[in-house]
């Protein structure tokens, strides 16, 4: 039975970059979202067991997401991916309960470690 995974990015890009990155035998069933605001409405209707999530985007950001998360105990897998290298990112994204910080460019070995990591693959 596929997993059900959302990438939330507002770069079509990085969602791409993402999609390239799965390994090719986690069977999983994918939504995207370009936004805050998309990926929780994903995450409501169930299609984010797994949740991968750029911290830079319109409407909600990254940080909003995982502060509604942390507040509302969702059992979401989530899985930063950004550019954000700050170390207090870092620490804010630690502190709402993300699995994983990934820097921007994703390299598809950390992210089957990750994967790994969490027991999903």
């Amino acid at each position: 039975m596929p997993i059900p995974v959302t990438i939330a990015d507002d770069s079509l890009m990085s969602r791409k970059a993402v999609r390239r990155a799965l390994p090719p035998e986690w069977d999983v069933d994918i939504t995207e979202a370009c936004n805050g605001k998309e990926a929780l409405l994903a995450v409501e209707s169930g299609k984010a067991e797994v949740l991968f999530l750029d911290l830079t985007m319109p409407e909600l950001d990254g940080f909003g997401v995982l502060q509604y998360l942390h507040e509302h105990h969702a059992k979401t897998v989530v899985i930063v991916i950004s550019a954000d290298i700050q170390p207090e990112a870092k620490r804010l994204v630690d502190a709402l309960g993300a699995f994983r910080f990934l820097h921007k460019p994703l390299q598809a070995q950390q992210l089957r470690e990750t994967l790994f990591e969490v027991g999903l693959i």
